[in-house]
């Protein structure tokens, strides 16, 4: 006898306790709070790697899904639309973000958001829409109104007798974006239209009234005068991490890209994933600074100095000193305290717990006050700290805020960079060529330098806008560099040409 296997309905409440199986062997548990939430058209994303019940309300579902909608319509429109229209886009939505009047109602919104975010604690390092990231913004725009990249160019050529063929790059389609709260994200993420390609971005909550802003003046008017379709360029209107879930569930995108905080990324990366949709994630910062014993002092100042100007991932995250030079630690004292008085802050210290004696024991008695996302903090100047703690990334808001290591030798130094870091930034300050090309060979990060590490940006280091910048934390990156932009967006297709027409095989 034949048993008939039921085919169940849509999902329409869970009950606490409810069993849920992921990873193929594993159970978690619906909890009371999900269980009271969860409403007839919500879905619920189980997670198959950790066993993350994530529950997307209807109205986050439906605001991804609009979006996407709107995406997928615009990319093959696109098709019909000519390189020139593309230029002009990027033309207009530059002169509108130049454009004082214009920017009014963008600059009101930003300074609400930020004032919100700070009332409620969070950082507003990366969310204020200063005047040199609307600068940068502008410039990255007209960067890609000018670029020579087009689509559908030939890349190669294979010729045979009685016909050739030619590899071209085409566009690969609808491209979702995850951002934290910055408001130059538009800049960035409009570059995969260069080379044809349509945009949803879903941008953090402290931020989306800037960005709900930025495309009612300058947006939305941009692909109106070039004539693209709305939704070339399309913003997930809700303010709800759910919908960053919705979004990368759909399997409708071609790319999906993340740039936050490290769990939330690995999180949305996670979701893409067992969607079947190809991610791109941009999670932990934090660069490795490595002084080798023939380290040069006033190079070692200069590099600290300037890799400590702001928080954002290319900043300063971990100094390793060799043990046979105690000057060093003197100069990179001194390297601090100018980082420190350049922020207008004191500078807070984290030691490695064997490396305690590298400072004096004035260091770790002396109280700085420490300006945070939450308010002034009175704390030790230095403190220790254990050796997996060179694996956290000091978010600081103010005060610049670093761990301190001392190695025999270098070679000790990546073997901790590479155990313990990100796997981002790694630099060396030496005076010795063959320990660089030694450094080079054995740290494993797809940046590496000999000075400051603020550097790796795309836009500053290619002058191109970057979309991100991926860690090897993963594993390293299949056919391209670890900076993503527009120029990486793209598919190859073949095009025959067959001469001979009794060509057959």
């Amino acid at each position: 006898m034949n048993a008939e296997r039921e085919v169940g309905g849509r999902l329409e409440r869970l009950a606490m306790g409810q069993p849920v199986i992921y990873g193929g062997d594993q159970a978690t548990y619906v909890d009371e709070a999900l269980a009271a939430a969860f409403r007839p058209g919500d879905r619920l994303v189980v997670v198959q790697a950790t066993g993350d019940l994530l529950h997307v309300p209807a109205a986050a579902h439906a605001a991804a899904t609009d979006a996407v909608s709107a995406a997928a319509a615009a990319f093959a429109a696109l098709a019909e639309v000519s390189d020139d229209q593309i230029t002009a886009f990027f033309e207009v939505f530059a002169d509108r973000l130049e454009d004082d009047a214009t920017m009014d109602p963008v600059l009101a919104a930003n300074a609400t958001d930020v004032a919100a975010a700070a009332a409620a604690g969070r950082s507003t390092t990366r969310l204020v829409l200063s005047a040199p990231m609307r600068a940068d913004m502008i410039a990255g725009l007209r960067g890609w109104a000018s670029s020579p990249l087009r689509r559908h160019e030939t890349e190669d050529v294979v010729e045979h007798d009685g016909w050739r063929l030619e590899a071209r790059r085409a566009p690969l389609g609808v491209v979702g974006f995850v951002f934290e709260g910055r408001p130059n994200v538009f800049a960035d993420a409009a570059g995969v239209v260069r080379a044809g390609n349509t945009v949803v971005m879903r941008i953090g909550a402290d931020a989306l009234g800037t960005a709900e802003a930025v495309v009612g003046a300058a947006l939305a008017p941009a692909l109106a005068a070039a004539g693209l379709p709305a939704g070339t360029v399309s913003l997930v209107r809700a303010p709800a991490r759910a919908a960053g879930w919705a979004l990368f569930s759909d399997q409708r995108l071609a790319l999906a890209v993340a740039r936050g905080s490290g769990a939330a990324v690995a999180q949305l990366g996670a979701v893409a994933r067992q969607a079947g949709v190809p991610v791109s994630l941009h999670g932990t910062g934090g660069a490795w600074l490595v002084a080798g014993a023939s380290a040069e002092p006033a190079r070692l100042r200069a590099a600290i100095v300037n890799s400590l100007d702001r928080k954002v991932c290319n900043t300063l995250n971990v100094c390793c000193l060799p043990a046979g030079r105690p000057d060093l630690a003197a100069v990179a004292l001194e390297a601090l305290d100018e980082a420190g008085r350049r922020a207008g802050a004191s500078v807070r210290l984290h030691v490695e717990e064997s490396s305690l004696d590298v400072l004096s024991a004035e260091a770790y008695e002396r109280h700085v006050r420490v300006v945070r996302a939450d308010g002034a903090h009175d704390e030790p100047f230095a403190s220790a700290i254990s050796r997996s703690d060179l694996a956290r990334e000091w978010e600081w808001e103010v005060s610049p805020e670093l761990a301190l290591v001392v190695t025999d030798t270098v070679a000790e130094a990546v073997e901790l960079c590479n155990r313990y870091s990100p796997r981002f930034i790694a630099t060396l300050v030496s005076a010795d060529a063959d320990e660089h090309r030694r450094f080079a060979e054995a740290v494993d990060a797809p940046f590496v330098g000999d000075g400051f590490t603020r550097w790796v940006d795309g836009q500053y280091a290619l002058s191109t806008p970057e979309l991100g910048l991926s860690n090897w934390q993963g594993g390293r990156l299949l056919g391209r560099g670890a900076i993503l932009s527009g120029r990486s967006v793209h598919t190859v297709r073949y095009h025959a040409h067959i001469d001979d027409p009794d060509l057959h095989r």
